[in-house]
């Protein structure tokens, strides 16, 4: 392969290990925190617990990208 291949590949591999170790943490402590709340949600207030499920995909996206982002620069020593 070519070193420019293989730098990509090492990239994405250690991206795609931090990012899955970030969502594992994210998954156990929102777990951890609002699995209670988000039951009871669920059982009394479906519409509720529908919209605050959709904000908490969206707010675990933008926010694991962004601490994978700062990470891997941090890692690289440069900006992307």
């Amino acid at each position: 392969m070519k070193t420019e291949t293989i730098k990509t590949l090492r990239a994405f591999l250690i991206e795609l290990a931090v990012y899955a170790v970030l969502v594992i943490a994210y998954f156990f402590l929102v777990l951890h925190f609002l699995g209670n709340g988000l039951r009871q949600l669920e059982v009394n207030h479906r519409y509720t617990y529908a919209g605050v499920s959709i904000l908490l995909i969206i707010g675990q996206a933008v926010l694991l990208e962004n601490v994978t982002t700062f990470l891997l620069r941090l890692l690289r020593g440069r900006s992307e």
